[in-house]
């Protein structure tokens, strides 16, 4: 990872701190998201005592309002000249039907709508960093969904938190689906992975329940951004640090274009 440029997303806390730590210690130059300052100010000082070669860089962005991801993916692209990974690796868990800043059901905005503005924000910088890496974490969750209610993507009616967690899970898998398709020719990846269930603030906000440690949790993130052995692998499920199927509902290729457009018409203010 020597020379690498990593934007890891919720960097600040569980999982995607670890994979941060971890991927600055192989060498890379992390840049850790977060919305807490204080928090990612000592994410920063944990990596600075860590015998890293290159220094880390904070990116705030609150992930519920889509105008601060776009705000965020601006001042990235003006102050890096290359990024060579995105790992999506923000999550939300809400057990309340809470709305965002767009009026948007703030799981799905979190979860999906926000990692798919920014990945398409920065597609330009990954492509021409290429080889380039797209690696976002979704969840076995995914698998629990039998069908997609287009007229209730909002969770307006019968909200359940696990629910609403499980549909932007699949999200994440038919977006990681979708773009592959897309990026066909290039040199950018796109793979998303399940990383166990653990022992993070999102789990235990959720149901209490303990897990693997984080360390464990990042294993898969750190394999797909780093290892010669996905080199050229796009479209992809991983789990374990193995690839596995994933649900055939994510493989339904009529929903994969559905849900692609209308993640678009969410995001489409914020793309020009």
């Amino acid at each position: 990872m020597e020379n690498k440029t990593v934007l890891v997303t919720g960097g600040t806390d569980g999982i995607g701190r670890e994979t941060a730590l971890q991927l600055a210690r192989m060498g890379a130059r992390v840049l850790v998201h977060g919305r807490d300052k204080e928090k990612g100010t000592q994410v920063l000082n944990d990596i600075g005592r860590e015998p890293c070669k290159e220094k880390a860089s904070l990116c705030l962005a609150d992930f519920s309002s889509l105008a601060d991801v776009k705000r965020m993916a601006e001042d990235i692209k003006r102050e890096q000249a290359e990024l060579h990974v995105l790992v999506n690796n923000a999550g939300n868990f809400s057990k309340e039907r809470l709305l965002s800043a767009d009026n948007i059901e703030m799981t799905m905005a979190v979860n999906h709508f926000a990692p798919f503005l920014l990945t398409l924000l920065l597609l330009d910088l990954l492509e021409s960093s290429a080889p380039a890496r797209i690696v976002n974490v979704a969840s076995s969750a995914h698998k629990l969904m039998r069908s997609v209610d287009f007229e209730n993507l909002q969770r307006g009616t019968n909200y359940d938190g696990f629910a609403a967690y499980s549909l932007s899970k699949l999200g994440n898998v038919l977006f990681t689906q979708s773009l592959a398709d897309k990026l066909t020719g290039t040199d950018v990846t796109v793979n998303a992975l399940h990383p166990g269930v653990v022992n993070t603030k999102l789990l235990r906000k959720s149901y209490h329940l303990d897990g693997m440690s984080v360390k464990e949790g990042a294993q898969t993130s750190v394999f797909l951004v780093s290892s010669p052995l996905v080199d050229g692998i796009s479209g992809k499920y991983y789990k374990n640090m193995q690839e596995r199927p994933a649900s055939n509902l994510s493989q339904d290729k009529i929903l994969q274009d559905a849900f692609w457009k209308l993640s678009e018409e969410m995001v489409s203010q914020f793309l020009d």
